[in-house]
């Protein structure tokens, strides 16, 4: 598969599809997690897709239409423990270097990174 050498649309739908599809397939509690929440229908997963698809446009694109408070969404679901960001991160990881270049790979994964890093010190404060 080519990857992408910018981030851009298509390449942030090619990401959730990959990504998603670890998460959905993970065995150490983060699948589980997720399929919890959003349930095991391939309408549902595609409604989440999107609606994430849409708040990585906005976080690297500045576009995008997402509506909704992440943190909050987090703060709902059953306590969970820290480990799992490490888990999450590494599927995203895998999964932005099959879709992109390094450098640009490597950009969103910081972000990534701050943000769970900033939902972390909300979660387990």
């Amino acid at each position: 598969m080519e990857r992408y050498s910018t981030v851009c649309e298509e390449g942030i739908d090619l990401l959730m599809d990959i990504f998603y599809a670890k998460i959905r397939a993970d065995k150490n509690g983060v699948g589980d997690i997720f399929n919890n929440k959003i349930g095991t229908s391939d309408e549902k997963w595609e409604v989440h897709k999107k609606k994430i698809g849409e708040f990585w446009r906005g976080m690297l694109l500045g576009t995008g239409s997402f509506q909704g408070n992440p943190m909050k969404a987090h703060m709902e679901l059953p306590r969970f423990p820290k480990e799992y960001f490490d888990i999450w991160l590494g599927l995203f990881e895998e999964s932005l270097n099959q879709v992109f270049d390094p450098e640009p790979a490597n950009a969103v994964l910081q972000r990534a990174r701050a943000i769970a890093m900033g939902f972390q010190s909300v979660l387990y404060s």
